[in-house]
C-alpha cells in the first residue's frame, strides 16, 4: 500500500502520495467552514436574562437578608422618642452601643406592653386579704437590750448590725403568724451602713425603685437604657457606693454631680459598712431594700455587672402584675440543686469547704432534701436581677434569706431554695435565663473589690 503524510497550514489540508510526488503533481483540499444558523434576538434576550437571573438571585437573597438583620436590630433597640439618650462619658456610651449591637437581634422571651400602654401604666394597689402574715417587725437594741452584748458566738459574722440571732430564734421566725418579728439588719444605730440626711430623704420618697450597689472599687456604673418618660418621671434609679468605688471612678473621670447625680442614678454614699466581706456589704441593698426605702411599694435590683435595658414599669406588669406575683427571680441556667450548687462553689473556691459542709449539715438537719424542682419548678436561683413587690410577706422572705447569707455563706444561691421550701410563699415566679437576657445586659466584674481591713463592731 502507498504511503502518505499530510501536513494542515491555515486550514488548508495538502496531501502528498508517493505518486504524486513522482509526477510532481499536488492535490489541493480546501475545508469550508460551517456557517451557523442565524441566532433571533428573542434567543439573545433569553440568553441575556436568563445570565441576569443566575447572578442576580444571590444578592437578592443577600440583600433581604441583610435587610431583616437590620430590621430586628431597630426594632429590639429602644426608641429615640421613648428613651434617654446615652449618658455623656465615653465608656459606659460605648459599652451600651456594643451591647446594643451584640445583642440586637436577640428575639425576647419577655411579653411587654406597648409603649402606648407603658406610657400610662400606674402602680396597682397590693391586695391583703390574701396575706397570711399582715406586719412585719423588726427586732433592734433598743427594744431587746439583753441582745447588745451577745451571750452566744456560734457566728463570728454577726455584729451590731445584724445583731445576734439563736437558733432557737431562727427556728422561730419560720413559724408563720399575722404578726413577726424577726431580725433583719439594721440592728443597732452603731451597726453601720450609714447614708447623709440628705439621702434618706430622697429614698423615703421613692416609690419604684431599681437599685444597684458596688463597694471596694467594684463594677462600673452601667446607664439603664430602654425606660419611657413615665418611669423616668416614677421610678428612683439609685446606686449605693462606698469611697473606694468613688475614688475609683473618680480617677476615671466619672464625677458625682452637685444634684448627686450620675447619669439617671442617685449616687448614695455609705459609710461604716458593717462587713469586711464587701460580698456580704452588697446583700444589704439586695435582699432588704425594703429597710432603706421604707415608703417604697416596688423595687428591682440589677447587679453591678448588668446594664438595666428595659422600662421598669414594663418589667413589674411583666413579671409581678400579670401574674399575679410578689417576688420574681432569675433561676440558675446551670443547676437546680442546691446540694449540687454547693459542690461548684466549693470547686470555683467561692466559698471554703469547711462553711458550705456547716451550712448543708445545717439544711440536712433541717429537712431540706436533694431535689432539683420545687412545686414542678426550678427552685435554684440565680439572682441577678431580682423584682418584688414591698409587702410583708414578701419582706419577711427577704429578711430571712438575709439572715441565712449571715449566718451561713455569703452565697444567696444556696440559702434561697432553703427559705423558699421553709415558708412556701404563693407568688414566687423564677423566670428563664432567655428572660434575664432580655432585661440586661451583662458585661461581668471589671476588677476585683478591695475587703475592709476590719469589721464592725
Amino acid at each position: 500500500m502507498p504511503s502518505s503524510s499530510s501536513s494542515l497550514i491555515q486550514g488548508i489540508s495538502i496531501s502528498v502520495s508517493d505518486d504524486d510526488e513522482a509526477t510532481g503533481k499536488v492535490r489541493v483540499r480546501v475545508r469550508r467552514k460551517r456557517s451557523r444558523a442565524p441566532v433571533s434576538a428573542s434567543a439573545r434576550r433569553r440568553r441575556l436574562l436568563f445570565r441576569a437571573a443566575r447572578l442576580g438571585v444571590p444578592l437578592l437573597l443577600a440583600a433581604l437578608a441583610v435587610s431583616l438583620f437590620l430590621y430586628e436590630s431597630y426594632r429590639l433597640t429602644p426608641s429615640h422618642s421613648s428613651t434617654l439618650p446615652p449618658p455623656s462619658f465615653a465608656d459606659i456610651s460605648r459599652l451600651s452601643r456594643a451591647a446594643r449591637a451584640a445583642d440586637g437581634a436577640r428575639k425576647s422571651c419577655l411579653k411587654f406592653v406597648d409603649p402606648e400602654k407603658l406610657q400610662n401604666l400606674e402602680l396597682p394597689e397590693i391586695p391583703e386579704t390574701n396575706m397570711s402574715v399582715k406586719e412585719v417587725m423588726y427586732r433592734s437594741s433598743l427594744s431587746h437590750t439583753d441582745d447588745d452584748i451577745p451571750s452566744h458566738t456560734e457566728n463570728s459574722r454577726f455584729n451590731s448590725f445584724t445583731g445576734y440571732q439563736t437558733l432557737t430564734e431562727r427556728e422561730e421566725s419560720f413559724k408563720i403568724k399575722e404578726s413577726m418579728e424577726v431580725h433583719c439588719g439594721f440592728y443597732s444605730e452603731n451597726g453601720g451602713f450609714r447614708v447623709s440626711d440628705v439621702d434618706k430623704e430622697y429614698m423615703r420618697s421613692c416609690k419604684v425603685v431599681v437599685a444597684t450597689c458596688a463597694f471596694g472599687g467594684g463594677d462600673d456604673l452601667h446607664q439603664p437604657i430602654g425606660m419611657t418618660e413615665n418611669s423616668i418621671r416614677k421610678v428612683c434609679y439609685v446606686a449605693f457606693w462606698d469611697e473606694l468605688t468613688r475614688a475609683a471612678q473618680e480617677e476615671e473621670g466619672n464625677r458625682i454631680g452637685e444634684d448627686r447625680m450620675i447619669g439617671l442614678w442617685r449616687i448614695v454614699l455609705v459609710s461604716n459598712l458593717p462587713f469586711s466581706d464587701q460580698r456580704l456589704n452588697g446583700k444589704i441593698p439586695k435582699l432588704i431594700s425594703h429597710r432603706l426605702f421604707p415608703m417604697a411599694r416596688y423595687s428591682i435590683w440589677v447587679d453591678s455587672k448588668s446594664q438595666f435595658r428595659r422600662d421598669p414599669l414594663g418589667v413589674l406588669e411583666a413579671l409581678l402584675w400579670r401574674s399575679n406575683s410578689s417576688l420574681a427571680l432569675s433561676e440558675h441556667g446551670a443547676r437546680s440543686s442546691l446540694y449540687d450548687e454547693a459542690k461548684a462553689i466549693v470547686k470555683k473556691h467561692k466559698a471554703t469547704p469547711e462553711e458550705v459542709k456547716v451550712q448543708l449539715d445545717q439544711y440536712r438537719q433541717d429537712g431540706i432534701p436533694d431535689e432539683k424542682r420545687f412545686n414542678g419548678k426550678k427552685a435554684l436561683a440565680e439572682a441577678s436581677v431580682i423584682a418584688r413587690d414591698h409587702a410583708p410577706p414578701t419582706n419577711l422572705f427577704m429578711c430571712l434569706w438575709f439572715n441565712e447569707v449571715t449566718r451561713f455563706t455569703s452565697r444567696d444561691q444556696l440559702s434561697f431554695p432553703y427559705v423558699l421550701m421553709r415558708l412556701r410563699p404563693p407568688g414566687v415566679h423564677l423566670f428563664p435565663v432567655c428572660a434575664r437576657k432580655d432585661l440586661v445586659n451583662s458585661f461581668g466584674h471589671r476588677r476585683k473589690v478591695k475587703p475592709l481591713v476590719k469589721e464592725a463592731t
